[in-house]
C-alpha cells in the first residue's frame, strides 16, 4: 500500500475533525437548553436549497439513479460493481491478464461513455480503459446512469451515455470505518468522516479506500484467468457558503491501482519486480506443455506478464452563485492527470494524458413556461506515450494526440401545462483532434460539429408518466486501447488512420409505472453511429486503428420493476434484449451482452437484512464476432468452441445491525461458481498464424468469493 500512513494520518484527522466539532455543537447547543441532547447536526445550504428546486438536474431525461444501499447490496467496492448488470449497463471484461474495463451503455462500446463527477469531466480519454476498478464507492452517495446522447448539453462526447458519481456532502458530523476480509485474499478498508461547523456553512467529507483482489487460476495451469489487483484512493470536499447566495466547492482526489496477470506469484514467480525484471527478450520455445494451453505453463514469467501501474489525480473547483431570484450561475473548473507505466508479455508503454476543463453556466427562470439554461465550456487534454519495445519498428505510430473542443450550449425547458414538459437544447463545438507522431503530420481532425438535443416528459396521470429523447452527440477515436491491444507485436507494429469524428444519432422512449407497491419501467433505445472507430489490417497486415465506411446501429429493449410484497420484501426483475448490426459485432473486441434477466430479493426488519440477486445471460454465437482459435499451436483440430453457452450467476449478502453504531456482515458471490473455465475453455488461446493470446472472453473469469465484514459509525 503506497501510502498507508497518509490514509491513516487523514482518517484519524477526519475522525478528530468531526467529533470535535459533534463536541463543540453540542456544548453551545446545551447552554441554551440543558435537557436536549444532539446528535447530529443538519444544515440546508445554497445547494441543497437549488438540489430541492430541481436546478441542479435535468429531471425530464430518463436516469437511473443507484443510491448508498443499492451499493451496498451488491457489496460493490468500485464503480463498475455498483452499476454492472443494471438495466442497459454492461461492464465488459476485455482481458483476462490486465483486466481492462468498460462501461458499456445501451450497447455502445466502453469508449462511448463518459464518466463525471459532480456533473464535471474529471477523466481522462484514456482513463475509461483502466483503473476504473480504482474509482471507489465509499463516500459515493448516488449514482446517476443517463443513456443515449441526451446528455449531450454538458457532455457531448458521451455518445453512449454518461455515468455521473456524486460525492457525499457533509450534513452531519459523523465518522463511518469498515473492515472486510474474504477469498482470494479479498481484503477491503474504508473510512469516511463529514464535519460541519458550527455555522453551518462550511462542510468537509474526508474519504478513504483500500482494496485488493489476489490472483485465480481454475485451470490450475500456473497462467491467471483473473489477475491481481490493488486499489487504493483518497479524496477530500469543502463546500462553504460564503452568504446566503454564494457557495464555493473544491475537491481533490489520488487513485492508484496495480494489475498484475500472467504467471502465478508463489508458483510459476516469487514476485511482480521478479517478473518483469527476468525480461531478457528471448522468448521461449514452447509457452505450455505440448504447446496446449490448457496444460502446464513453462514459459519464462515475463512472456504471460501483463503489468499496469496506474496513478490518477483529479480536482476541480465549483462557484455557486444566485445571481437574483431569477437566474443562478455556476463557474467550475477541472483538472485530471492519468499515469500509467505498464508491461505487456516484453512490451512496456508508458502514458501521461493531464486535461483541463471550464464551464460557465447559466440557469434563467423567464416566467412560469420557460427555464433557460446557458453557457460555454473548454477542454484542452494532452496525452504523450511512449515504448521503448517499438521504437525502432517502422511501422509503429504513437498514440501521442492533443485535444481541444470549445463549445457553447442554450436549452430552454419549455412547461406549456402541468402534463407535459419539453426540453429544446442546442450546442456548437469546435474540435480539434491531433496526433503528434512525426509520422502524422497536420491536424487529423478540425470540426464544428452541432449537436441538437430534445427531450419530453409527459404525464399521463398520476402514476404513468412517459419520456422521449433524442440527440445527437461526437467522439475523437484518439486510443489505442479500443483496438485491443493493437500495439503487441515486435514485428508487425501499429498504424494509425483516423481522420474523422465518431457521430452519433440516438433516441429512446420510456414508459413509467408508479405506484405505492409497484414500480415499472420500459424501455427502448436506438443509436446509430457514423465512422466508428475499429480494428483492421492495412495491407501488410499491420494492426491499425481505423474507422468504418458503413454506419453501424444498435438497439435495446428492457423493462424494470419493482413490487414490495409486503413492507419487509421486495422483488426486482429486469429483462433486456440489445440487438446489434453486422458492422458494431465486427468492432467489438469481446462479444457483449445480447439477453439478460436479473432477479433481486430483498428482505428486512429493523435488525436483519438478507439480499439475493441472480443474472441469466442468453446462449451467443462468437461466430457473428469474429472469435477464431484454438488450445493447441497449429493444431486445427483443437479449435475452440463457437458457440458460448448460457449461464447464470448468483450473489447472496447477510447484514445484521447489532446498534445504531455498528453492523455486521457477510455474502457470497457467484455461489454456484460458474465461469467458462470451470466449464473446459480458458481465455487463452492460440490464432491462425499461432500467435499466443489472452482474450477469448464469453463468460465470468471469477470464481466464488466469501467475504465478512464489519462497519462502525461515530
Amino acid at each position: 500500500m503506497k501510502f498507508s500512513p497518509i490514509y491513516l494520518t487523514l482518517l484519524s484527522s477526519a475522525s478528530f475533525y468531526a467529533l470535535t466539532h459533534m463536541n463543540m455543537v453540542y456544548a453551545a447547543e446545551s447552554t441554551v437548553q440543558e435537557t436536549s441532547s444532539i446528535e447530529v447536526i443538519e444544515v440546508t445550504g445554497v445547494r441543497q436549497k437549488l438540489e430541492q428546486a430541481g436546478r441542479l438536474k435535468d429531471v425530464i431525461q430518463q436516469t437511473e439513479v443507484l443510491d448508498k444501499v443499492m451499493i451496498e447490496n451488491k457489496n460493490a467496492l468500485s464503480l463498475s460493481d455498483a452499476i454492472n448488470n443494471e438495466p442497459g449497463v454492461n461492464v465488459s471484461n476485455e482481458c483476462s491478464m490486465c483486466g481492462v474495463k468498460r462501461i458499456m451503455l445501451n450497447g455502445m462500446k466502453g469508449e462511448h461513455t463518459t464518466i463525471l463527477v459532480d456533473g464535471i469531466p474529471t477523466h481522462t480519454l484514456i482513463s475509461g480503459f483502466y483503473a476504473v476498478d480504482a474509482i471507489a464507492t465509499t463516500g459515493v452517495d448516488r449514482i446517476e446512469i443517463a443513456r443515449g446522447a441526451g446528455a449531450s448539453l454538458i457532455a457531448p462526447e458521451a455518445i453512449g451515455g454518461t455515468v455521473n458519481i456524486i460525492t457525499k456532502q457533509a450534513y452531519e458530523n459523523k465518522v463511518t470505518f469498515s473492515l472486510a476480509k474474504g477469498s482470494h485474499d479479498f481484503t477491503a478498508l474504508k473510512g469516511m468522516a463529514t464535519g460541519v461547523s458550527e455555522d453551518g456553512k462550511t462542510g468537509i467529507t474526508l474519504i478513504t479506500q483500500y482494496d485488493k483482489q489476489d490472483q485465480e487460476d481454475h485451470d490450475d495451469n500456473g497462467v491467471s484467468e483473473a489477475p491481481f489487483q490493488e486499489n487504493q484512493s483518497l479524496t477530500a470536499l469543502i463546500s462553504q457558503d460564503i452568504n446566503d447566495y454564494n457557495n464555493l466547492q473544491f475537491r481533490v482526489s489520488k487513485v492508484n491501482s496495480e494489475v498484475f496477470g500472467g504467471p502465478i506469484i508463489g508458483k510459476n514467480t516469487l514476485s511482480i519486480g521478479e517478473a518483469l525484471s527476468g525480461f531478457d527478450g528471448i522468448e521461449s520455445e514452447q509457452l505450455f506443455e505440448g504447446d496446449d494451453v490448457r496444460k502446464n505453463y513453462i514459459g519464462k514469467p515475463w512472456e504471460t506478464t501483463e503489468w499496469i501501474d496506474t496513478s490518477r489525480d483529479e480536482a476541480y473547483i465549483k462557484w455557486l452563485t444566485e445571481l437574483s431570484d431569477y437566474t443562478t450561475s455556476e463557474f467550475a473548473v477541472s483538472y485530471a492527470k492519468h499515469e500509467q507505466d505498464s508491461f505487456y508479455e516484453g512490451i512496456d508503454y508508458q502514458a501521461k494524458d493531464t486535461m483541463t476543463y471550464f464551464r460557465a453556466k447559466f440557469d434563467t427562470e423567464l416566467n412560469d413556461e420557460h427555464f433557460i439554461t446557458y453557457g460555454g465550456d473548454m477542454r484542452s487534454e494532452k496525452m504523450r506515450s511512449d515504448t521503448k519495445a517499438l521504437a525502432e519498428v517502422d511501422t509503429y505510430e504513437s498514440d501521442s494526440f492533443d485535444y481541444e473542443t470549445k463549445g457553447i450550449f442554450i436549452q430552454d425547458t419549455w412547461t406549456p401545462s402541468d402534463k407535459i414538459e419539453i426540453a429544446m437544447a442546442l450546442r456548437i463545438d469546435h474540435v480539434t483532434a491531433d496526433f503528434i507522431d512525426p509520422a502524422k503530420p497536420g491536424t487529423e481532425i478540425e470540426e464544428t460539429f452541432i449537436a441538437p438535443r430534445l427531450d419530453m416528459r409527459y404525464f399521463h396521470n398520476d402514476v404513468l408518466t412517459s419520456r422521449f429523447s433524442t440527440g445527437r452527440g461526437y467522439r475523437a477515436p484518439l486510443s489505442f486501447f479500443e483496438t485491443d491491444h493493437g500495439i503487441l507485436d515486435t514485428e508487425k507494429g501499429y498504424l494509425i488512420d483516423i481522420d474523422s469524428l465518431e457521430e452519433s444519432i440516438s433516441a429512446s422512449y420510456s414508459l413509467n409505472y408508479d405506484s405505492d407497491k409497484l414500480a415499472l419501467t420500459l424501455s427502448l433505445a436506438h443509436s446509430r453511429v457514423e465512422n466508428l472507430a475499429s480494428l483492421e489490417a492495412d495491407e501488410n497486415d499491420v494492426p491499425t486503428l481505423t474507422q468504418l465506411d458503413e454506419t453501424a446501429s444498435v438497439s435495446t429493449i428492457d423493462i424494470s420493476t419493482g413490487y414490495n410484497v409486503t413492507e419487509q420484501f421486495t422483488v426486482n426483475f429486469s429483462a433486456e434484449k440489445f440487438i446489434y448490426d453486422d458492422n458494431f459485432k465486427s468492432s467489438y473486441a469481446i462479444v457483449p451482452v445480447e439477453e439478460r434477466i436479473g432477479i433481486d430479493l430483498e428482505w428486512s426488519n429493523d435488525k436483519l437484512k438478507l439480499f439475493w440477486s441472480t443474472i441469466w445471460f442468453s446462449a451467443r454465437d462468437l461466430r457473428e464476432y469474429g472469435y477464431n482459435g484454438y488450445n493447441i499451436k497449429n493444431d486445427l483440430s483443437s479449435v475452440k468452441p463457437l458457440d458460448a453457452p448460457s449461464f447464470s450467476s448468483s450473489d447472496f449478502k447477510v447484514q445484521y445491525t447489532f446498534s445504531e453504531s455498528t453492523k455486521l456482515y457477510a455474502g457470497v458471490s457467484n455461489i454456484f461458481e460458474y465461469t467458462q473455465i470451470d466449464e473446459g475453455d480458458t481465455p487463452l488461446f492460440y490464432d491462425d498464424t499461432g500467435g499466443y493470446d489472452v482474450a477469448y472472453i464469453y463468460g465470468p473469469l471469477h470464481g466464488r468469493e466469501f467475504y465478512m465484514g464489519i462497519e462502525v459509525s461515530l
